[in-house]
């Protein structure tokens, strides 16, 4: 049974795919708000949508109902689509967006490559934020995940052998480098602190660097704006602690001597946010949260 249905075809001058599947880490809403960025500024048109009653647990994503003075009007099924458009120097891109498929991931990985292949796609890129031991006080950093080390040093990645939970996004990675596509994922750093709130610097990092790695002409003013406006926020509510204000510069010491290539104490033993203490990290996290009731 095919898991996808095709909606139009069109032809497309050898697209980059910008991957957006909701339901895996996205730490601060970054990938979250960099999409719909993107699909709010893009207008795009619906090429594919893949079997949702095959992919999805609907009582993990359930549909919503729209009631109208009792009486129920319809439903809003979560799904996954494959859309086009282009960007504002006319390049065509591809955007699979949705729900991240509960089921099927092999299948759906392979059925999302063959499709990608099918519309000429030449690159497959990736979104998502996680939470790491960085500043608000500093530019957001991407790392990556990619099919080759030299995507890998384009973005910049994190060190050594590391064995992690995936997102589907991974299995489709890896489908990629199987089949001769270079992919790669771009994931923004935010600070462990902000994780649980909107973080707009992280969706404006990852629209930029889609911009870099992808060849793209996208307009990401609208989030640094918002991130301006959040940075202010975070300052002030920051500046109201001591504690608050020493775990930040012991982060932005951190931070700042890894720019410049010099070891940091404690580097090879444990996270800085573990070394500043758990607990501090916590107790500004619900002091963020708190303010923002």
């Amino acid at each position: 049974m095919a898991l996808y249905e095709i909606h139009e075809r069109v032809e497309l001058d050898s697209p980059a795919l910008v991957m957006a599947l909701e339901g895996w880490i996205d730490a601060g809403g970054g990938a979250a708000r960099a999409t719909t960025a993107l699909t709010d500024a893009l207008d795009s048109v619906l090429l594919a949508s893949f079997d949702a009653d095959a992919l999805l647990d609907h009582r993990a994503r359930r549909p919503m109902m729209e009631l109208v003075d009792g009486v129920n009007t319809g439903l809003t099924w979560p799904g996954i689509e494959l859309r086009a458009a282009t960007d504002g120097a006319g390049r065509d891109l591809l955007l699979l967006v949705g729900a991240e498929p509960d089921h099927t991931w092999r299948a759906f990985s392979a059925a999302a490559v063959d499709l990608a292949l099918d519309f000429g796609t030449r690159l497959v890129l990736g979104l998502g934020a996680y939470p790491a031991p960085v500043p608000h006080t500093r530019p957001t950093l991407l790392a990556s995940t990619a099919t080759s080390p030299e995507l890998a040093q384009r973005v910049g990645s994190i060190g050594g052998t590391l064995s992690v939970p995936a997102g589907v996004q991974a299995a489709i990675e890896r489908q990629c480098a199987e089949v001769g596509v270079p992919a790669v994922g771009l994931w923004a750093q935010v600070p462990h602190y902000a994780a649980a709130m909107p973080y707009p610097a992280a969706a404006a990092a990852l629209v930029d660097g889609l911009a870099e790695v992808g060849g793209l002409t996208l307009d990401s003013q609208q989030l640094h704006d918002e991130a301006a406006a959040t940075r202010m926020r975070l300052d002030a509510l920051v500046a109201e602690s001591d504690e608050h204000r020493e775990l930040v510069a012991q982060l932005e010491a951190h931070v700042d001597a890894q720019a410049r290539g010099e070891w940091v104490e404690g580097d090879e033993d444990a996270p800085l946010e573990l070394q500043s203490g758990d607990e501090l990290a916590a107790e500004l996290e619900r002091f963020l949260r708190d303010q923002d009731g």
